[in-house]
């Protein structure tokens, strides 16, 4: 079948697209033209590129017809962040295209109330971004029951794999914090560390999408949540990462009023942001419909992160990984 992937370059198209290619389909990938995928794969050889703006097409209302003269069987849009593209997009590929997958985020899920959260059980989204890709997933499952086209939203968790910066222990992006626990000095974490974050491998989320373009009937009008296996605390996930450079994490639990004041500001926002939704995910729904089976526990997908960056000199350590 011939697929068109929107934003196929990034985390998900980096490996979604290479699946696909492997499968038989006749790919086409549109993206802004500005990156390569984060990691080679002879597939991509393969792979029609098509160079477009969506955010100006959008604004042109444009896009849709963009798409649409491109005779896609299927669509897998992974770079749509509000309800007025996503509906423009339905609009025009409606009795056109046989199926249209939409990526999500775990964040259409507010704060967690009961874990681990289902597609059913979790609390409504804060924030624009959670807000916004929740009434796309909300669209989207009614518009297949009410008859129109044929979609399916998947929704994955703080992605991970090589080539990209890992939500680290204290849930931002501080390359300081990989530092700290690979010389063995303390680390400060806000709360008391029981806060919870779900990763999921960038490969395990092309799974996902591959495994729903194949159950097509299973997958309509649906929604999934797409993370690890399990997911990791505070507390472990500083255990088990001071452990890859033989150290054992020493933790100083602080106050959040504490830990914004020793702690830059987009730093601290983002902990913040991550630890007080304290997210943990449920897959069965996936794995019952789909198929859908990860490979990566979420340490062994971090891990795979920090090596990369590690290898590529993006991210400086004390010691070096003995695992």
């Amino acid at each position: 079948m011939r697929i068109v992937i929107i934003g196929g370059s990034g985390h998900i198209g980096t490996f979604l697209v290479p699946r696909l290619v492997r499968a038989g389909h006749e790919v086409i990938n549109i993206s802004r033209g500005t990156r390569t995928a984060y990691a080679e794969a002879p597939e991509w050889q393969q792979v029609r590129q098509v160079v477009a703006d969506r955010e100006q097409e959008d604004s042109a209302g444009t896009f849709g017809d963009r798409v649409a003269a491109l005779n896609p069987a299927i669509v897998v849009d992974l770079v749509c962040f509000t309800l007025d593209s996503a509906t423009a997009l339905v609009e025009r590929l409606r009795g056109e295209v046989g199926h249209l997958l939409h990526c999500g985020t775990l964040w259409r899920y507010g704060p967690s109330d009961k874990l681990p959260i289902s597609e059913t059980t979790g609390t409504p989204p804060v924030g624009e971004y959670g807000v916004h890709k929740d009434r796309i997933a909300r669209m989207l499952k009614e518009e297949t029951a009410s008859g129109g086209l044929v979609t399916t939203s998947l929704h994955p968790g703080h992605i991970v794999g090589p080539g990209w910066q890992p939500i680290n222990p204290v849930g931002n992006l501080d390359p300081a914090v990989w530092y700290a626990l690979s010389a063995g000095l303390p680390l400060r974490i806000p709360g008391i560390g029981v806060e919870m974050m779900h990763h999921v491998h960038a490969d395990d989320v092309a799974q996902a999408f591959e495994r729903a373009i194949e159950h097509r009937e299973a997958a309509a009008g649906e929604d999934f949540n797409v993370v690890a296996p399990t997911a990791l605390n505070v507390r472990g996930f500083a255990d088990i990462a001071a452990g890859w450079f033989g150290q054992t994490a020493t933790l100083e639990p602080v106050t959040w009023e504490e830990f914004r004041q020793g702690t830059s500001g987009e730093h601290a926002d983002n902990s913040w942001e991550h630890l007080w939704r304290s997210h943990c995910l449920t897959i069965e729904k996936a794995r019952l419909r789909l198929g859908f089976a990860p490979r990566y526990e979420p340490e062994a997908a971090v891990l795979e992160s920090v090596r990369w960056l590690i290898d590529h000199g993006d991210l400086r350590v004390a010691n070096p990984l003995i695992i």
